[in-house]
């Protein structure tokens, strides 16, 4: 039995929920802004490793996909951390490109919740995988 806590786990000991996927927090690697939240499975984390890029599994349309494939906004990698329950990971890139988010924001959490809720566009913007 493995301790979460302290042993060094590879990409197949950590904890996927039902559906295979694993909370993937992007931050800036220098900044630590919260980038963007996507969800990857063993396949997408591995290719991530393997190729030093994002990718991700799309909830909705059930593929791969490498962040900025379409809008070449990439993230390359520069350390990849997971939690003391190994149920959700960190991925610290350097984005390159205009924003991280689909909506060209830099960050997909532009929007306030609380307090006082506020936008820095339109309530209609949606931040969906790319």
């Amino acid at each position: 039995m493995t301790d979460r806590e302290h042993d060094l786990l590879s990409i197949d000991d950590l904890k996927y929920d039902d559906a295979g996927l694993i909370a993937a927090v992007i931050q800036q690697w220098d900044t630590l802004e919260v980038l963007m939240l996507a969800y990857m499975n063993r396949e997408s984390l591995a290719k991530t490793v393997e190729t030093g890029q994002t990718w991700f599994w799309s909830r909705s349309r059930q593929k791969y996909w490498m962040k900025g494939e379409s809008s070449g906004h990439v993230q390359n990698v520069r350390e990849i951390l997971y939690d003391c329950d190994a149920d959700a990971v960190v991925v610290l890139v350097d984005q390159v490109g205009a924003g991280a988010c689909h909506t060209n924001n830099p960050t997909c959490f532009y929007r306030r919740l609380w307090p006082n809720p506020a936008s820095f566009e339109s309530e209609e913007v949606r931040c969906d995988d790319e």
